[in-house]
């Protein structure tokens, strides 16, 4: 099994019941980069033991062959003394050396391979965790944005903000009626000053008629002039 196949089953089988609840997206994303981020180190550390059972598995390859060496030259002793019996079974564990040490070799070529892949598979997890980590904020904000904006809509639609607007009339209505009644008191008096202005006033009114009737007084002497000329 790859590692994002397994890594889709441990988000199903963690989250399943978060979405259910209808979590926030904060502890969504939370919850989803700390899954990622232990599927990592989990499977590092899986690399990690395929090394070392790498290096072992070379450790006794080179051993097999060494022993391999060993028994040739072994065989070749016993031959350079008449002894064929022992060449023979000198031999015989030579072939078995070589048998075991190339079964090896071929076990080792497949950790080369699984290696390769658990490297590639560690490098694309490695870039979605940076990818998520770089979406979470923005994913955090958009969140907490929606649902800010379903608080106001939800309190909107409720009529309360109505309901508190229409009060606030109220209250302003009432407001305006006490500063009438306040109003009211004053109304037919006036103050000192108020009485200076209104004579100031009245000054000028006169000041403005006495010049309004000598103006209109100028033409009519000035005909009654002309008349008593003519009848001279």
């Amino acid at each position: 099994m790859g590692i994002f196949s397994r890594f889709t089953d441990i988000i199903n089988s963690n989250i399943n019941s978060i979405l259910d609840k209808a979590e926030d997206p904060e502890k969504m994303v939370r919850l989803i980069i700390q899954e990622m981020e232990d599927t990592l180190v989990e499977v590092r550390s899986s690399s990690a033991r395929t090394l070392a059972d790498k290096k072992e598995l070379t450790r006794q390859i080179t051993r097999l062959e060494s022993d391999t060496q060993t028994w040739q030259q072994k065989a070749e002793l016993a031959l350079s003394k008449g002894r064929d019996d022992l060449a023979r079974a000198a031999l015989v564990e030579k072939n078995k050396c070589e048998e075991t040490a190339q079964s090896m070799a071929d076990e080792l070529n497949s950790f080369d391979d699984h290696i390769a892949k658990l490297q590639d598979e560690i490098s694309q997890l490695q870039e979605k965790l940076a990818d998520a980590k770089a979406r979470q904020k923005a994913i955090v904000m958009r969140g907490k944005t929606a649902s800010s904006r379903l608080k106001v809509k939800s309190k909107l639609d409720s009529g309360k903000v109505e309901d508190a607007l229409s009060r606030f009339d109220r209250y302003e209505r009432k407001i305006d009626d006490l500063e009438a009644q306040v109003d009211s008191y004053d109304l037919g008096k006036k103050s000192l000053a108020d009485e200076i202005a209104d004579l100031e006033t009245d000054d000028s009114i006169d000041n403005e008629l006495e010049a309004l009737k000598a103006k209109m007084q100028k033409p009519k002497k000035a005909a009654a002039t002309k008349t008593s000329k003519a009848k001279k």
